[in-house]
C-alpha cells in the first residue's frame, strides 16, 4: 500500500516543510493544489515554488486551479451567509480538484487529505495494525508555537480511505467524526456516516496560526470563515496580543448562530516536547522562533 498525502497551500511554507521532513519516510507521494483565488474570492498570484523543497521534489505534484468554481454569487453585496457558500464551493474545488492527480494509484493506496497544518502520525501503532479502508486521525491542538497547546478539544483533521472506497475528496473531508455500529440502518442511505472507520486515537498535530500577527490577519481575511472575521472587528494588534498573552480569542465551541465568534480569552499550555514529533524535537533550533522558551 502506498500512502498518498494530499492538501491545500497558499503560502504557508513553513508548515509545508515541517510536513514534508515529518512525512517523507512514510509517504510516497505529496499532492499540492494551489488556486489563484482565495476562499474570499480575491485575486491571487501563485506562491509555491518547488525549488524551495528541493529535497522532496521527486515526491511533489503540483497542480493549479485557475479559475472560479461555477455558481459563485458575484453580488459584492453579499450577505454573511452568502459569502461563506462561496467560500465552500471554492474549498470543495480545492479538495476535489486533486482527483487529478490520482489517476494512476492503486485501489489499496491511501488516499490523505489534510489542511497543510494538520500532520497525520503514521507511526501510530493503532494506524499501523488497522484493517479499515477509512481513517480519522485525532489530532493535538497549537497554535501560533509548536509548543502552545490548547486542551479544550481535539482537532478531527487528517482523514483517508483506499482509493477504492473514495467517493470524492470533499466527501472524505465531510466525513463524520464518528464510527457508527454495522446495524445503524441509516448509514445504508448516507454518505457521510460509515461503519467501516477507524479514529486514530494518537492521529498526530494540529500546528494552527504559526504566524505573525500580519500574516495571520490576512489568512483570517480570505480563509474559509472569513464572513465571521469580517464582522469581529478583530485587528492587527489584538491578535498581537493574543499571541503575546498565549490567548485564544476564537471561540471554537460557539454555536454557529452566532455572530461574534471572537469572544473568548482562552489560556494555551507549554508543554513538555515529548508530545511532539521527533523531527521537531531534534530540529529546535532550526524553528527557535516557533517554540515558546518564556
Amino acid at each position: 500500500m502506498k500512502i498518498i498525502d494530499c492538501t491545500t497551500y497558499y503560502s504557508e511554507d513553513l508548515m509545508l516543510d515541517v510536513r514534508f521532513n515529518i512525512l517523507n519516510e512514510h509517504v510516497d507521494k505529496f499532492i499540492i493544489t494551489e488556486s489563484k483565488f482565495s476562499h474570499s474570492g480575491e485575486k491571487k498570484t501563485l506562491n509555491f515554488d518547488i525549488n524551495n523543497f528541493p529535497k522532496f521534489k521527486d515526491k511533489i505534484q503540483y497542480l493549479v486551479i485557475e479559475n472560479e468554481p461555477k455558481g459563485i454569487d458575484q453580488n459584492i453585496n453579499n450577505s454573511s451567509s452568502i459569502k461563506r457558500m462561496n467560500s465552500l464551493l471554492r474549498i470543495e474545488q480545492s479538495y476535489d480538484f486533486m482527483i487529478n492527480a490520482i489517476k494512476d494509484t492503486a485501489d489499496n493506496d491511501l488516499i490523505c487529505l489534510s489542511d497543510n497544518d494538520e500532520i497525520p502520525n503514521f507511526n501510530s501503532k493503532q494506524f499501523k495494525e488497522s484493517k479499515n479502508d477509512i481513517f480519522i486521525f485525532k489530532q493535538s491542538f497549537f497554535y501560533y508555537k509548536f509548543n502552545l497547546f490548547y486542551d479544550l478539544m481535539p482537532w478531527y483533521g487528517t482523514k483517508a480511505c483506499k482509493k477504492k472506497k473514495l467517493l470524492s475528496f470533499s466527501w472524505l473531508r465531510n466525513l463524520k467524526n464518528k464510527k457508527y455500529p454495522y446495524w445503524r440502518f441509516d448509514t445504508l442511505f448516507s454518505k457521510t456516516k460509515q461503519t467501516n472507520l477507524k479514529i486514530i486515537e494518537d492521529g498526530g498535530w494540529h500546528f494552527t496560526n504559526l504566524k505573525t500577527a500580519e500574516e495571520i490577519y490576512k489568512k483570517l481575511s480570505n480563509f474559509g470563515h472569513h464572513n465571521e472575521f469580517d464582522v469581529s472587528g478583530v485587528t492587527i494588534e489584538d491578535i498581537q496580543t493574543c499571541i503575546d498573552n498565549r490567548t485564544v480569542n476564537y471561540n471554537h465551541k460557539a454555536d454557529k448562530s452566532e455572530d461574534n465568534k471572537y469572544n473568548a480569552n482562552y489560556k494555551l499550555q507549554i508543554v513538555e516536547d515529548k508530545i511532539l514529533p521527533n523531527y521537531l524535537i531534534n530540529n529546535k533550533e532550526k524553528y527557535k522562533d516557533w517554540f515558546d522558551y518564556s
